[in-house]
């Protein structure tokens, strides 16, 4: 499963330090343009998705949603986590290709 592969992406990028999590963290990894790619859980309220998307369209960032708070948390080693924002190119273009094959917006 597609899903189950990008969230062992996201651990990685996370071991690796190059990814940011939490709410301030991702949006200053936006604004910054440290972001290569934002993914927002599928189970955060609409107004968070409507926060994200509209940063990183202004910001030209790709933004997908992914997972549920819980298994994005869990994949991070961290507590639930809402959005991540990963910093590295490469772990970036292989996570939005598996999404693209998932057929994610």
């Amino acid at each position: 499963m597609e899903s189950s592969k990008i969230d062992s992406l996201l651990g990685l990028a996370q071991r690796a330090g190059k990814m940011a999590s939490g709410e301030f963290a991702v949006l200053k990894a936006i604004k910054e343009g440290k972001a290569c790619v934002v993914l927002v859980t599928r189970d955060a309220s609409e107004r968070t998705k409507k926060k994200f998307r509209d940063k990183c369209t202004y910001y030209n960032v790709p933004c997908f949603e992914h997972g549920t708070m819980d298994a994005v948390g869990h994949a991070l080693g961290k507590e639930t986590r809402v959005s991540v924002a990963v910093l590295d190119p490469g772990f970036a273009n292989e996570i939005v290709k598996r999404l693209s094959r998932e057929g994610n917006t």
